[in-house]
């Protein structure tokens, strides 16, 4: 049955107290989609803190008193958004935003923004402070998400998004280079719920890789991810979520072997991976308790990054009553976070739209 209902949220905690608007609405395959509206709010997140310098978490090894300076003449691209690897991907999103809804109210800001971010200048000397930092810094949640900026900005045939590309490509090949060096010597994956998770790590390079003909890039990844995760099974579920998870360990490894494995294969591992119980646990959104902590809110992240699993997992499997009941769950994770995703708590705004975006899209 076509769903073509319009869904209105109450996000007063978004946009004013009693004030209601429609951001959000069921497309054809049951799965919720981002209005204009939606957009432009969403956009705004990104606008707010792009180019806000503090406050501002430094994930620094400090080699000398040279090193020592401003966020923002430490990182002039990706100085914003609290850490590097939000701004990376607060700049992925209003990419997202630009290249799906050309009409975006924020258009033109937008862009003046990414153009002050994405200079030569500026990527350069990214590079040069990658290359001076510890081999594990932003490894690999940063890398990852500089590789899904990247992806975006390849796809979008667009004089604005070529130049970008171009400008952003020195880092880029310093980022694969990492991955390369890095995948000949893991010998076992991170399967934490926080940035260092391999799985969530590959995922978005292997996208990049795919996207662009990397096949060298593409090959590392398929095997590394083959090495880890083929020969799981009964991952335990019931015992996610930890306190300060943002992503779900056994979903990141799914979300991760449906891109490398053939729809026979994958649906044969899955079998096993996950059995009914376990995964029914997982379609209980977490609940967070504090948004002003900066760890608690990360649960809000956990239950959007779920959703995104859901759809990516979804759209391989044949079990017809497994796919509406993993669409089912995707929804009820975005239902249960997207009005909170903007407060008065800087821990949660700088980030959450992002990962709203990317769920989004992820249907």
């Amino acid at each position: 049955m076509r769903l073509l209902l319009i869904v209105s949220l109450l996000l007063g905690v978004l946009t004013g107290k009693g004030q209601q608007e429609t951001y959000l609405k069921f497309n054809e395959n049951r799965s919720l989609g981002l209005t204009h509206e939606g957009a432009d709010f969403l956009a705004q997140l990104a606008i707010n803190c792009i180019h806000q310098e503090y406050p501002n978490k430094l994930n620094q090894l400090l080699q000398d008193s040279s090193m020592i300076a401003s966020p923002k003449v430490l990182h002039p691209a990706f100085y914003g958004c609290y850490d590097w690897h939000s701004s990376v991907h607060g700049h992925w999103m209003l990419v997202h935003l630009l290249r799906n809804f050309p009409s975006l109210a924020s258009r033109n800001v937008v862009v003046d923004k990414l153009n002050i971010s994405l200079t030569p200048e500026n990527i350069l000397q990214e590079v040069a402070y990658m290359k001076s930092e510890s081999k594990s810094w932003e490894r690999m949640y940063g890398w990852s998400w500089l590789m899904k900026l990247a992806e975006e900005l390849y796809k979008w045939d667009h004089p604005n998004a070529k130049r970008w590309y171009t400008n952003l490509k020195p880092l880029v090949d310093l980022v694969i280079q990492k991955y390369e060096e890095f995948l000949l010597i893991q010998t076992y994956p991170v399967r934490t719920g926080v940035h260092p998770n391999t799985a969530f790590g590959l995922s978005f390079a292997y996208d990049y890789a795919v996207t662009t003909g990397q096949q060298e890039l593409e090959w590392y990844i398929k095997k590394a991810a083959l090495k880890y995760y083929l020969d799981d099974e009964g991952c335990p579920a019931s015992w996610e979520p930890s306190g300060e998870d943002f992503l779900s360990a056994c979903l990141e490894e799914a979300n991760l072997m449906r891109r490398v494995l053939d729809p026979n294969s994958f649906n044969n591992w899955f079998e096993d991976f996950l059995d009914k119980k376990d995964l029914k646990s997982l379609m209980e959104p977490a609940d967070v308790s504090d948004r002003s902590d900066p760890k608690i809110v990360h649960l809000d992240g956990l239950n959007l990054s779920r959703a995104t699993c859901f759809f990516g997992i979804a759209g391989v499997i044949f079990n017809d009553k497994l796919r509406d009941q993993l669409i089912d769950a995707a929804n009820e994770h975005l239902e249960a976070t997207l009005p909170n995703i903007a407060s008065e708590h800087y821990e949660g705004t700088h980030w959450l739209g992002t990962f709203a975006v990317y769920a989004l899209s992820a249907r």
